[in-house]
């Protein structure tokens, strides 16, 4: 015995010791390299890397976050801010009387396909991913778009109303994807989320008996004008949408007019679309929708008009906006980021900001692989991460208040989906492994929705000079500073930040980076 019991408390101290490495590695990064031009991080059902609360150090020092694409993941780090100037070549000046919009939250999406990919995953791994976006310990999303019935991410075609002629809604019923997929994964989400989610709703098409193509794919409208039948059917659908969804306490935010109604006017358009134009919407809106919401238990939900490419504005809001009837129903304008690159953000988004300033503008999706020939999913992409960056960046220094990505998940091919109209996701879901990899846009999302809560305030940035980088700044509500870089730069670029409220802060973001700092000033 006497030899046995020191030989009990040494084992136990190595299994305590490697106890202890293994919580204080808890929350590193398992890379996996896939042959692209970055790594991404493997998840199981019993580990993933995680930020965690993202606490800041006191008055007088800052923390800051990198990932790049020689392989740092929210890589933190804390320094401590100078009372001189580093005599850096380039200082951004925080300008903290210089105030715009506020923020109201980031997100993705929960398909069918993304909660089918979710709950092909064990127990344990289908919640290690929600904590990873949702959680107090993840990256702090708020917003999940929900769509109303199928769409392209879905494996069949089905509406919620699919009985030719009901013009009453007499047998309008919830799909099995929302009752044993899409439900119990947005409750799961909310129950980890220490906020209340902001639901968003988007409808692809109306039933097929409702419009003039007789089919729930291709170009076609609803049947009649605004004010007939059809119209104020299918507003009364929206009702009866959220109406199933309260009855699971889960109540919506806002809805949009259809998604991408420009979709739906378009010859052989392969997958579910309802088409518009601006003055259609703007009627049925002012006839049908907007009624229906104020006389229904849900008046307060938001109506966010066009839920399509920038491409369309102003042109779009001015037909809608103009209009008193419609106006008046009318929130915010959802935007999508394919072919954001074809108009600037000044006319687009600056522009509709201007002459519409009570309105509030809002990203509702966005993704990567949607276009030949760089379809579908890059495993480790960093170039897609700066693009997600790039253009976060760019829609917040015009005003925009919120951005959210499309599906929450996709399998290695990007699907789920029924019309093979592949894409790309900031987390794959490889079920035969029982992991998911964190992509790197997963970590350019997190730079944005971790950091800026809602109702942090943009403020302005000055920079001494001409410089390459992107960035924008923001101040919390408890004060403190968010300033957010990308460097799409082959090499490193050294700056200073300089807040006259606290110093003068030293940085370098490294070549292919994306850089968040942080701050208190009191």
């Amino acid at each position: 015995m006497g030899f046995l019991l020191p030989s009990f408390v040494f084992l136990l101290a190595i299994f305590i010791a490697t106890e202890v490495i293994l919580c204080s590695g808890s929350s590193k990064c398992v890379p996996r390299n896939f042959g692209h031009d970055s790594i991404v991080c493997e998840c199981n059902s019993t580990h993933c890397d995680s930020i965690g609360p993202g606490n800041l150090p006191p008055v007088g020092h800052f923390s800051s976050y990198l990932s790049s694409m020689a392989g740092s993941r929210l890589e933190a780090s804390q320094g401590q801010i100078q009372v001189n100037s580093t005599g850096a070549g380039l200082r951004l000046t925080i300008v903290p009387h210089q105030k715009f919009q506020r923020i109201m939250g980031f997100g993705g999406a929960m398909t069918d396909a993304a909660a089918i990919n979710i709950l092909s995953l064990s127990a344990g791994a289908q919640e290690q991913l929600l904590r990873q976006y949702f959680s107090s310990d993840g990256i702090g999303y708020t917003v999940v778009r929900v769509p109303m019935a199928s769409c392209d991410f879905s494996t069949r075609l089905y509406t919620y109303a699919d009985t030719p002629g009901d013009y009453n809604l007499e047998n309008f019923t919830l799909a099995p994807e929302d009752i044993h997929m899409k439900i119990p994964l947005l409750q799961r989400a909310q129950a980890l989320s220490p906020l209340p989610l902001s639901l968003l709703a988007s409808a692809w098409s109306a039933p097929s008996w409702m419009k003039t193509n007789g089919a729930l794919i291709g170009k076609g409208s609803l049947k009649g004008q605004p004010g007939g039948k059809e119209h104020k059917t299918w507003a009364q659908y929206y009702i009866r949408f959220l109406e199933e969804y309260a009855k699971y306490n889960l109540t919506f935010w806002a809805v949009t007019t259809g998604n991408e109604p420009s979709a739906g006017r378009m010859t052989n358009y392969s997958f579910q679309a309802l088409g518009f134009t601006a003055e259609e919407q703007r009627d049925w809106v002012a006839l049908d929708l907007g009624p229906a919401l104020h006389a229904s238990a849900y008046p307060h939900t938001h109506v966010l008009l066009l839920d399509d490419s920038r491409l369309l504005l102003p042109y779009w809001a001015k037909v809608v906006l103009n209009d008193v009837h419609a106006g008046r129903y009318i929130h915010g304008v959802a935007v999508h980021w394919y072919m954001d690159s074809l108009v600037p953000a000044d006319i687009s988004l600056g522009m509709t900001h201007q002459l519409y300033p009570e309105y509030y503008l809002f990203g509702t999706e966005a993704c990567a692989g949607w276009i030949s020939p760089d379809r579908g999913v890059k495993l480790g992409s960093w170039n897609r991460a700066e693009q997600y960056a790039h253009d976060i960046i760019e829609d917040l220094n015009h005003h925009v208040v919120g951005w959210t990505d499309w599906n929450l998940a996709l399998d290695p091919t990007g699907g789920p989906n029924w019309v093979k109209n592949f894409v790309d996701s900031p987390i794959v879901v490889d079920a035969k492994r029982d992991v998911f990899y964190k992509q790197p846009s997963f970590y350019s999302m997190a730079h944005f929705s971790k950091f800026l809560w809602e109702e942090s305030q943009r403020v302005g940035v000055s920079p001494s000079g001409k410089t390459e980088l992107g960035y924008s700044a923001f101040v919390r509500p408890d004060s403190s500073v968010v300033l957010i870089v990308l460097n799409k730069a082959s090499s490193e670029i050294q700056f200073e930040v300089w807040d006259p409220a606290v110093g003068y802060i030293p940085c370098t973001a490294p070549a292919h980076s994306i850089l968040t700092l942080a701050w208190n000033t009191r």
